[in-house]
């Protein structure tokens, strides 16, 4: 009975910290720009502002600006070598994503928004019309 009650205090606690951890992912962007913090996975939801040229050198990273609900701007790369390019984005679209927030004055980048061939990196992935990218 006791080692029931304590799996039961376990799970409940776990569940709290991962609603906690969504709860927080809106604002993990904007507080690591406050504070100049990189190398930490975000997870949110911005508005594409501008579509940029696809970057070939080295490996490929397709790339594009949004505009978060907090009015930060912040650039995406996603690595087109290990996950599909998203075809269709354009200006306007709204897009989610999770992946590694690196600081820049600018407003930051996110990048590993794809699998990790190696699984020594936690999987990110964009999500576009009901679709995720990884």
């Amino acid at each position: 009975m006791n080692k029931q009650i304590n799996a039961i205090i376990f799970f409940i606690f776990l569940a709290m910290f991962a609603c906690n951890a969504v709860a927080l992912g809106n604002q993990t962007v904007n507080s690591a720009f406050k504070t100049r913090t990189s190398n930490i996975q975000v997870t949110d939801t911005g508005v594409v502002i501008k579509v940029l040229p696809d970057d070939n050198i080295g490996s490929r990273h397709q790339k594009f600006l949004l505009k978060l609900a907090s009015g930060q701007t912040i650039l995406i790369a996603h690595n087109i070598d290990l996950a599909p390019k998203i075809t269709s984005l354009k200006r306007g679209d709204t897009l989610k994503f999770y992946g590694e927030y690196e600081w820049s004055a600018k407003g930051g980048v996110v990048h590993w928004t794809h699998h990790d061939p190696a699984g020594r990196h936690p999987g990110g992935w964009l999500e576009h019309n009901g679709k995720k990218y990884q």
